[in-house]
């Protein structure tokens, strides 16, 4: 029964996980809008997501490795765009 719970505790942390992100990631690729992004927050994001993605390979916990992924694909969108935008700002 307690390996039951802890399956529908990670799948359930991996939804969450995964729409928390999205729609984030959705709105700044359809806007390109990033001025209200903290850049440390997904730098720290993202590597947190890339090092869950390891650590589920490593456990062999496939809903981590999967929901870091997105997360980290998620991220690194972000990164990218808000990146760009903020060398467009710094250009006369």
């Amino acid at each position: 029964m307690t390996e039951i719970i802890t399956t529908i505790i990670g799948y359930t942390a991996a939804i969450c996980m995964v729409c928390g992100y999205l729609p984030q990631a959705w709105r700044t690729i359809r806007t390109r809008e990033t001025d209200s992004i903290a850049l440390p927050t997904f730098l720290m994001l993202g590597a947190g997501s890339v090092f869950f993605v390891i650590q589920g390979l490593l456990l062999g916990n496939m809903p981590l490795v999967v929901t870091n992924t997105i997360t980290t694909v998620a991220s690194a969108i972000i990164f990218v765009i808000k990146i760009q935008n903020d060398r467009h700002k710094k250009k006369p």
